[in-house]
């Protein structure tokens, strides 16, 4: 089932993909998902980030081949650093190139999303938190995180979240490929059979640190390819079985 939040007729909506169709449901999906009799067509609808998480907990060198790309060693437990929910960002909206970078970076990334909150969660109970599953580009000022002894400033901008097309319920995480296009061209490209922490242990390991709450946002880890982009590039975040993420730089 893909969920999706979406605007119409200058309304913010929620709804169910059936087809080239979207049946609306009557309420935000994270209280339940009541079908309405009203449907509407996929063209006619502007997609909108599916969640407005409270945080988005990143993990970060969490496949083996990009923690060799950044000459980082394998860490023994899962790197963590959050984005604010202000740097939430929604399909085919801009990500705007800030001022104070000369190196913004794409990272394409399984992102999971949470469908009721979340403390101390054990592994083998993990799925039953988790709503399912979407896109994400971690967009990274990368000269300022080489600057910095912590991340925040370089992930945290307007804009450096976008999420979506919708989130994809009834899929297994465990070998998904994922790649990254910049203007067409492939940058990335892996598969999430190798991620270190897999998305159950993640909800686990977080939980006990952080509650989660409904609708917040785990982005997994980002493969090898990590490069530059630059204002009029177009990327697109594509993984099997959901869906593709595309924003233009700005």
């Amino acid at each position: 089932m893909k969920l999706l939040r979406f605007r119409f007729q200058d309304e913010t909506k929620f709804g169910v993909i059936e087809g080239n169709e979207v049946v609306v449901l009557e309420e935000d999906f994270l209280l339940s998902i009541k079908r309405s009799s009203s449907r509407v067509s996929f063209d006619e609808i502007e997609l909108l980030s599916p969640v407005s998480p409270s945080k988005f907990i990143c993990v970060g060198l969490n496949y083996m081949d990009h923690a060799n790309e950044m000459k980082e060693k394998l860490p023994d437990e899962p790197v963590l650093f959050l984005k604010p929910s202000t740097a939430i960002n929604h399909p085919n909206y801009p990500i705007y190139y800030p001022p104070q970078t000369k190196e913004l970076h794409y990272e394409a990334e399984l992102a999971v999303v949470i469908g009721k909150t979340a403390k101390n969660v054990m592994i083998e109970d993990a799925k039953n938190y988790i709503l399912g599953y979407t896109c994400g580009n971690d967009v990274t000022a990368r000269d300022l995180q080489r600057k910095d002894i912590q991340w925040t400033r370089s992930k945290s901008f307007d804009s450096f979240a976008p999420i979506g097309p919708w989130i994809e319920t009834e899929i297994d995480p465990s070998s998904l490929d994922i790649k990254l296009l910049l203007n067409d061209e492939i940058k990335q490209r892996s598969n999430t059979s190798n991620l270190i922490f897999k998305p159950d242990f993640l909800v686990s390991f977080i939980s006990s640190i952080m509650t989660l709450l409904p609708g917040d946002v785990i982005m997994t880890g980002t493969p090898s390819g990590v490069g530059p982009m630059k204002v009029g590039d177009s990327v697109s975040v594509v993984i099997e079985n959901i869906g593709t993420l595309t924003n233009k730089i700005e």
